[in-house]
């Protein structure tokens, strides 16, 4: 599942508004775009960017970066995804995509698989909606890492707080493989690594 979240900076942009006739300021915050798995919750992609991109152009990426080390068999997101491109790139990968259509979107235009999907979401709605309502559980993974590891990050410089935000996304995996191990049966298995001409133990966790 995919979808985007904001944090809070302590960074501020101040202006002058000229209805109120006073100066105004906010917090400045970055936008976390993420793709997650619906069962464990894992974050499997991740980019970090500034507060007003938008959803949409980070979402082949994702599914790019998470096929190449996952499975994929669905992709969920809403309607700020949807487009043709989009669709193309989840189909690419093997997986079916689940994105609800627009008011304004027409099955008349476009590829045979635009088409096709359109009149699945219209005619098989509701096998649709049991599909595409896997995607809350991106909107669970923002708010397990919110609540562990907060909503704003105290870093100063941007390359910093875009750090402070990836840490983050990387301490709720650590929390959600412990997880899985006790709750799925996921045996870790320590085996030893060669680094150079020395010798280490790392492990390697065999996903079942």
């Amino acid at each position: 599942a995919v979808d985007g979240s904001g944090f809070s900076t302590c960074s501020y942009v101040r202006w002058y508004d000229e209805k109120y006739g006073r100066e105004r300021s906010e917090h400045t915050w970055l936008k976390v775009h993420l793709m997650c798995g619906v069962k464990t919750n894992v974050v499997t992609s991740v980019e970090v960017t500034d507060g007003d991109s938008h959803d949409s152009p980070q979402f082949a990426g994702l599914v790019k970066s998470t096929a190449a080390r996952f499975q994929l068999r669905e992709v969920s997101a809403d309607k700020a995804y949807l487009s043709k491109a989009n669709v193309a790139a989840v189909v690419a990968t093997g997986a079916d995509p689940f994105i609800p259509f627009k008011s304004s979107s027409t099955g008349t235009t476009g590829s045979e698989l635009w088409q096709r999907l359109y009149h699945f979401y219209q005619f098989q709605r509701a096998t649709f909606l049991a599909h595409y309502h896997k995607r809350s559980n991106v909107e669970t993974t923002f708010s397990m890492v919110k609540a562990k590891f907060g909503g704003a990050v105290r870093s100063k410089t941007p390359i910093a707080q875009v750090n402070e935000v990836l840490v983050k996304v990387l301490c709720h995996n650590i929390c959600v493989l412990i997880q899985s191990v006790y709750e799925l049966g996921i045996e870790p298995i320590f085996g030893p690594q060669t680094f150079g001409t020395k010798e280490a133990v790392v492990p390697k966790v065999a996903w079942e």
